[in-house]
């Protein structure tokens, strides 16, 4: 009987530390949940608000702060893959808010820049300019931002996603 006892005292004690656990991942589910809706709820507004996707208004706002980018300097600042900002410019060219300039004797090279469209929309937008998610990242403390990111990788890993390439990509195709 004593062993029965000392069975159940034994698996009490096993399934607490598992009830623990299995709050935490549940409210870090939540928790992801909560931040991909909050960024896909700001992009819509952004949308509705100035007819461009948040993640359009964001190179609008990097061109207008750094005129005559490339759009590998583009794609570099928006940690976006450089054929995923060359789309999107094409966009953002269709729509008049942005035009390419080829100057100097390397006219390979295209600068990109504003037009006068494109910097009325921006006068007109909803802030944070370059994104919720990147806003609020940038006011999270170092030592949490180191911490969110070290816990990101494992959690990368251990989805085997390693996908590098996906990191390059907005969060949905209407951002582009």
């Amino acid at each position: 009987m004593n062993q029965d006892k000392i069975g159940m005292e034994n698996s009490s004690a096993l399934s607490e530390p598992e009830s623990v656990r299995a709050t935490q991942v549940r409210s870090v589910l939540q928790n992801l949940r909560r931040v991909f809706r909050s960024i896909q709820a700001h992009s819509r507004w952004v949308e509705k608000q100035c007819g461009v996707s948040s993640a359009q208004l964001w190179a609008i706002w990097e061109l207008s702060t750094q005129p005559g980018l490339r759009v590998s300097d583009l794609s570099i600042i928006m940690s976006i893959h450089q054929s995923t900002a060359s789309n999107m410019l094409d966009k953002l060219e269709d729509k008049g808010l942005v035009r390419r300039e080829r100057r100097g004797p390397d006219q390979r090279v295209v600068h990109l820049y504003l037009t006068d469209e494109g910097t009325r929309l921006l006068a007109n937008a909803p802030r944070p300019a370059q994104g919720a998610l990147t806003h609020a990242l940038q006011q999270v403390s170092d030592e949490a931002l180191a911490q969110l990111d070290t816990g990101l990788e494992q959690l990368i890993r251990s989805m085997d996603a390693d996908e590098n390439e996906a990191g390059l990509e907005p969060l949905t195709g209407r951002d582009l």
